[in-house]
């Protein structure tokens, strides 16, 4: 019991520090996308995934963060551990805890931006400036581990940057950074295009990146201050009900990496700028166009984590050669 009571008290004072800053998607899709995989991994695939997550070396905190007791089933405090964990690589921004983010935070996996602006009506790539951010190599070089010989705690940091950087590069912003006269070098991901009048105090200031990343929740606040089950379970519920796995598994791609990315710069380029102005809040149909498409990306992201992770822990199948006698 007193395990149990210290372990709580350190998540909750982890979790008290985070603030209320949202990074990529914020913490509402994150958790989201885990756990639309979660639904779709074999229950060997899960119960292995847990098992590296609980490996995970002591510095990181990994462990720290599992109620390994409670009156719930031990299968929904898993899944809603795996949940927590895609928000892992953003809980380790806080400067805080110095040690972990020193080790474990690299700002720059977040995202791999494509510079585009628009000439002509039609969106064209600019020249002279290279892609920046490397999520797209990240989750190429994890892949690669989880499936090779490194230690079970080596894995388990790859799994918990896999959850969040899938994630990533399912929100389109993530994808693109547009080259305008407001921003002749880039408007990193949305971040320099505002979205309140000219002069509004910096604290103040809301952005398209902001806006994208938070669309789920700003759609539909938890506004009876409900927990995680209670409120983003039917979320995601409702998410894979309008998205099934059978509507979407023929455009999954499984592994290719450079297709997820190549369908949000698209929808970055397409979708995203279009009917919206510097320094003006978006309209209804604006938003519910931002929901709709985070919705699809959300349900393709969790597909496609589940089809990654089934692939690299499943074991393989044993064939058996009948030998005449």
């Amino acid at each position: 019991m007193f395990k149990a009571a210290v372990r709580l008290m350190v998540i909750g004072l982890l979790l008290s520090m985070l603030g209320t800053s949202a990074f990529a998607w914020d913490e509402v899709g994150h958790k989201i996308t885990a756990y639309i995989a979660w639904q779709r991994m074999t229950p060997e695939v899960r119960e292995r995934v847990h098992k590296i997550l609980m490996a995970a070396p002591e510095d990181s905190q990994i462990p720290t963060f599992f109620a390994g007791y409670g009156s719930r089933t031990l299968e929904t405090r898993r899944r809603e551990y795996f949940m927590l964990m895609a928000y892992w690589p953003d809980i380790v921004r806080d400067k805080l805890f110095e040690n972990r983010f020193k080790k474990y935070h690299n700002g720059t996996w977040h995202y791999s931006n494509v510079f585009w602006t628009v000439k002509d009506g039609s969106p064209v790539p600019v020249e002279g400036l290279e892609p920046a951010g490397l999520a797209l190599q990240k989750i190429d070089d994890f892949s690669k581990l989880i499936r090779s010989t490194a230690t079970d705690a080596e894995k388990a940091i790859a799994i918990s940057w896999l959850e969040h950087l899938i994630g990533d590069i399912h929100q389109p912003l993530h994808i693109s950074a547009k080259v305008s006269d407001f921003n002749p070098k880039g408007d990193q991901g949305g971040n320099l295009f505002l979205l309140t009048p000219k002069g509004t105090p910096r604290d103040k200031q809301e952005n398209l990146h902001w806006f994208w990343d938070s669309i789920l929740a700003a759609y539909q606040p938890n506004t009876r201050d409900l927990c995680d089950a209670d409120y983003l379970d039917p979320i995601a519920q409702e998410i894979m009900r309008l998205y099934p796995y059978e509507k979407l598994k023929d455009t999954l791609a499984p592994d290719k990496v450079d297709i997820w990315a190549k369908e949000s710069l698209e929808i970055s380029q397409k979708k995203v700028f279009k009917d919206i102005r510097f320094f003006e809040k978006p309209s209804d149909k604006y938003k519910k166009m931002a929901f709709e498409t985070a919705q699809e990306r959300i349900a393709l992201a969790g597909y496609r984590m589940a089809a990654l992770f089934n692939e690299a822990f499943s074991t393989p199948a044993t064939t058996v050669t009948s030998v005449a006698k």
